[in-house]
């Protein structure tokens, strides 16, 4: 996925600060758009899948901080950067410990903001990449047979052929073929690049093999 896919999010009450931030992040080339409110962004995250968010730290509505501890009890977080003002390093470490990816102190350079948002915009996009990936890995778990399946569910085990062919009823050739066939189907080049396809999907894709 590319970062000129990527879109950054400006989340501040104040008009003026918006406008100014996405003229910009616009003139620097990213994608931009922009949310009064806290509760304006919270209201649309969830159908947010290949962006960041820049937010100010002090909001009337609700703050940075408990915005971002909202996307990610939501499991909605996005790699984020917060404003702060002179004198809130205590809360923008607190925006740190809730996710942020970075924060800046106000008044910032073009050039250190533009800096942080390429580093956000990067991250977002390897996210979209890596969820991609695992989509493709899911896709192609359906197309294997049962007995495939078992077979892979032994190799991922760490498992000998000769093990899973005594645990299968089928003789280690036979297994051979399967494990042939399975790594052809989930485009795997290596066993290594099989397993770790498999484990980066989590236990439980495993235990529903």
């Amino acid at each position: 996925m590319s970062t000129a896919d990527t879109v950054v999010h400006i989340v501040d009450d104040e008009e003026a600060v918006r406008n100014s931030l996405a003229f910009l992040l616009s003139s620097a080339g990213f994608a931009v758009r922009v949310h009064e409110s806290a509760t304006a962004f919270l209201a649309v995250a969830a159908g947010i899948h290949n962006g960041c968010l820049v937010t100010d730290l002090r909001m009337p509505d609700m703050d940075g901080v408990e915005l971002l501890r909202r996307l990610s009890a939501a499991e909605a977080m996005l790699p984020a950067i917060v404003v702060t003002g002179h004198g809130d390093v205590h809360m923008a470490v607190e925006a740190m410990k809730a996710g942020a990816l970075d924060f800046i102190e106000k008044p910032f350079s073009d050039e250190v903001m533009i800096a942080s948002i390429t580093r956000a915009v990067e991250q977002a996009a390897s996210r979209v990449s890596e969820e991609s990936g695992r989509e493709q890995t899911r896709s192609r778990l359906l197309s294997l047979s049962e007995r495939e399946r078992q077979v892979l569910k032994g190799v991922v085990a760490g498992q000998p052929n000769k093990t899973i062919a005594a645990e299968l009823g089928i003789s280690p050739r036979t297994v051979e073929v399967y494990r042939a066939s399975l790594m052809g189907k989930m485009q795997a080049k290596s066993l290594a690049e099989l397993v770790r396809m498999v484990l980066d999907l989590g236990p439980d894709v495993l235990e529903g093999l």
